[in-house]
């Protein structure tokens, strides 16, 4: 879904209310949708009806699938009980199934006994289902006996219907209302909703919410599972965002617990600027070049820009890297040479490596994060839900350090044994994909395909999902069985930079799996991110498509994930200095440049130069590229943990 993480939700609304497009939106980036059409068709002479339906009809994408359950009411129940996991069910209206279930041509029928195995089979449903109703509690008792069947039995559906869904919203004129969240607190948790001062609050506002803030680096693990020391920065009382990084300011609204943070689906997360990254593409049009522009590269911009705030986006120049290191153990790491991602882990740890000269290169900062090993996820899950969330709680804190530091962009990576296994399991359980589609070929090291290993891998996700096939397919549900601790971090570092307003650029199978998971914690994480190469992955491809991140390259680099990210840095943060420093072309600008006395000199003395053609005397420059690090190794930030990394009770 687009932002909910919800298994089964019951839109209610009034005629003309928008409960319809509302629901319609919920499902918008599901890659499997199925709509069941439950309205009859009515009189041929009924041209209003008529044209009520097309309308339905032409909303709909022509990737959905339409089913009609006009004929038989209990058929509805037949269709929710035989759906697959991977599919997304959307059911437009339960007044239809009403109308149809009054039909006297469906009598004698008991409708009693019929609502309540709909709202049996909604409870067992293994797709996600989102259901759509009017509500006519709020109307005058019907003056008919038919009227008054119609609204008693509605009624009753709708109460049934509710009590079995997860989540029940009301859209009145449009604008929803939530009646039963996803997740409430228990009476024995106190909840606490707190807002952080956006950029432009007040000092007092600021003040009053920092103490709170702050306790998001504060907050000690539980001794069952001990998170890694993690040294993050504790905002002042009236924070002061760097002039150069102030879209990171901490600006969300979270539910909190005595125990910390909570990451629950349907958090709401900032969104980019809507309107900074169209302007920003416009101005490149306006710009003094002598060719067509920039290319496909004006994306780069477009998202700078809307990360940013601002439609002249300045280049990134603070960019910190994090290599998350985490096995996965049984068949996902078979054709792996034992002991080798820790070898290089160790090798970015001392700054030596590609990943390391490339982070020098770049003048990024490089910090290598160890994270839980992962079970072999085909006898058991990969992780306990108490190191689910200790591993989310983990990566947000990761991009709070980071944000707090003044980083302006994130580059994801991972170098554990077992990756892409895991990766094509997650793809398996949210997109429906087929594991061998998503596989990529096995390399041994002597740069020979080995296609038993890659067999031994299929295998193992196979029978992952067989073992997993009735279990829930909730974002931590997915993250302890198929995840592990990787795609488990990472998911809480785009969670975590969502929130302050940092950009990730992805890099391999890990931080695309990772997205495909926090579309269901908070479907706005998705549009702060930015993928530079697939990298030729058949996972990265896929989840790309999914999530609706085209990449920007086709260099088919595969240099380890991360790496193959900072070789394109460069280029993209040229692309945003020559965006940011050209000027408008003079055409558009209301100035003349085609008199030729304009190029001479005023001045006739031998010794002048053009400035144009000198360096400039100014101690202020339009941009300064940040200075490389030099021949030496790259700056790396190690987490100062133990050996052994991760403990869980």
């Amino acid at each position: 879904m687009s932002v909910d993480g919800w298994n089964t939700v019951l839109v209610l609304g009034g005629i003309r209310s928008g409960k319809s497009e509302f629901a319609e939106s919920l499902v918008t980036d599901a890659p499997v949708v199925r709509y069941v059409a439950t309205a009859p068709e009515g009189d041929p002479e009924d041209t209003e009806w008529a044209t009520r339906l097309a309308a339905h009809r032409a909303r709909r994408p022509g990737s959905w699938t339409t089913e009609e359950t006009t004929e038989d009411p209990r058929r509805l129940a037949d269709v929710l009980e035989s759906a697959e996991p991977n599919e997304t069910l959307l059911v437009d209206d339960l007044g239809g199934w009403v109308t149809v279930l009054l039909d006297p041509d469906h009598q004698p029928a008991d409708d009693v006994a019929t609502i309540a195995e709909l709202a049996e089979a909604i409870r067992g449903c293994a797709a996600r289902v989102v259901l759509v109703s009017p509500e006519v509690g709020l109307s005058l008792v019907p003056t008919t006996p038919l009227g008054r069947a119609f609204t008693d039995a509605l009624g009753a559906a709708n109460r049934a219907v509710a009590d079995a869904c997860d989540a029940v919203v009301l859209v009145v004129a449009g604008q929803p209302v939530w009646l039963k969240p996803v997740a409430t607190a228990t009476e024995s948790t106190a909840t606490t909703t707190v807002t952080a001062p956006a950029a432009t609050a007040t000092a007092p506002a600021a003040a009053a919410t920092a103490p709170v803030v702050a306790s998001l680096a504060d907050t000690e693990p539980t001794p069952e599972v001990q998170l890694p020391d993690v040294l993050t920065h504790t905002p002042p009382a009236a924070p002061t965002p760097e002039p150069g990084n102030a879209w990171a300011a901490p600006t969300m609204a979270l539910p909190m617990v005595s125990t910390g943070l909570v990451i629950q689906p349907g958090m709401e997360l900032p969104m980019p600027d809507e309107y900074a990254g169209p302007q920003a593409v416009d101005r490149l049009a306006t710009l003094d070049v002598p060719g067509a522009g920039l290319g496909v590269l004006d994306r780069v911009v477009g998202f700078a820009a809307a990360t940013q705030g601002t439609s002249i986006p300045a280049a990134w120049g603070s960019v910190r890297v994090l290599l998350l290191h985490g096995d996965h153990a049984g068949g996902a790491s078979a054709g792996t040479v034992a002991g080798e991602s820790a070898r290089r882990a160790a090798q970015a740890r001392a700054g030596r490596g590609a990943l390391a000269r490339l982070a020098a290169e770049s003048g990024a900062s490089l910090q290598v994060v160890d994270t839980p090993a992962a079970a072999p996820i085909e006898d058991q899950p990969a992780l306990t839900p108490e190191q689910v969330e200790s591993a989310l709680r983990y990566g947000w804190r990761l991009a709070e350090q980071a944000a707090d530091a003044g980083v302006q962009l994130l580059v994801l990576g991972a170098c554990g044994a077992g990756t892409e296994a895991a990766a094509a399991a997650v793809l398996a359980a949210t997109a429906g994909a087929e594991p061998p589609a998503v596989l990529g070929r096995v390399i041994t090291e002597s740069g020979e395909i080995d296609d038993a290993a890659w067999m031994i891998r299929c295998a193992a996700v196979r029978d992952a999902l067989h073992r997993t096939r009735r279990s829930s397919r909730g974002a931590k549900d997915i993250l302890a069985e198929l995840g592990g601790g990787d795609v488990a971090v990472a998911t809480g570092v785009l969670l975590g930079a969502t929130a302050r307003r940092v950009p990730v650029l992805l890099d391999g199978p890990v931080g695309l799996a990772a997205g495909m998971v926090s579309r269901d914690l908070a479907g706005q994480a998705r549009h702060w991110c930015l993928l530079a190469d697939h990298g030729g992955h058949p996972a990265v491809r896929l989840a790309a498509d999914v999530l609706g991140l085209t990449p920007l390259l086709d260099l088919r680099l595969d240099l380890g994930e991360g790496a193959n990210a900072l070789v394109a840095l460069p280029l993209l943060r040229s692309v945003l200095a020559l965006s940011a420093a050209l000027p408008v072309h003079p055409s558009l600008a209301g100035t003349d440049d085609t008199d030729p006395a304009a190029d001479e000199p005023e001045s006739t003395d031998p010794s002048y130069a053009d400035p144009d053609l000198t360096e400039p005397d100014s101690t202020e420059p339009d941009f300064v590229e940040p200075e490389p690090a030099g021949p030496g190794p790259a700056s790396t930030e190690v987490d100062e943990q133990p050996a052994s990394g991760w403990r869980a009770g």
